[in-house]
């Protein structure tokens, strides 16, 4: 494949997991989206929950599927070995984009926080956790985690490195490892 768009079909991945993300953030939290987790229901409880059930499980299998050795080997018999990371981001991306286009709320509230300063407090531990979601990814290596790492060093024209797996504990502190 040309470096070039290599680099480009992995750059655009990236940003389409970031516009995922974001996404996300809205439709659980329940903000910026046209339809979120817990919008008005338009369908019965019974089949909202059966619908919302396999569009998980769906989530859940191709996730799990393509995280699998076997999977990597089969996969990189048809696509490059440096954009095989970035096509499981694109297809995680497409399967939590199609997760939230389907969902069907089953509507109601489990709760609600009427005084301002609770209502302040929870949407920032809100906004803490979604952070701490996207920091852990640095404590690996985001960079290789999302596929980047990879298209970057094939536009460089250098060898893909095995990363050495190591925890901030045990690399002495909490640096990213490098690319």
């Amino acid at each position: 494949m040309n470096r070039t768009i290599a680099f480009a079909y992995g750059l655009g991945t990236y940003l389409g997991f970031l516009a995922t993300f974001l996404y996300a953030v809205g439709f659980i939290g329940n903000f910026g989206v046209p339809k979120s987790m817990d919008s008005s229901s338009t369908t019965p409880w019974q089949s909202a929950l059966l619908i919302d059930l396999g569009l998980l499980l769906l989530f859940a299998i191709q996730h799990s599927v393509m995280a699998r050795r076997g999977f990597k080997n089969l996969i990189v018999r048809v696509l490059p070995v440096e954009v095989e990371r970035s096509s499981h981001i694109l297809a995680s991306s497409i399967a939590l984009l199609f997760l939230f286009w389907k969902w069907q709320p089953r509507g109601g509230a489990v709760w609600t926080i009427e005084d301002s300063v609770g209502r302040g407090v929870l949407y920032g531990g809100y906004a803490f956790g979604w952070l701490l979601v996207l920091a852990a990814t640095f404590a690996t290596n985001h960079f290789d985690l999302f596929g980047l790492r990879q298209v970057w060093l094939h536009l460089q024209g250098q060898p893909q490195k095995k990363l050495r797996f190591a925890t901030p504990c045990s690399i002495g502190s909490f640096a990213i490892l490098s690319m």
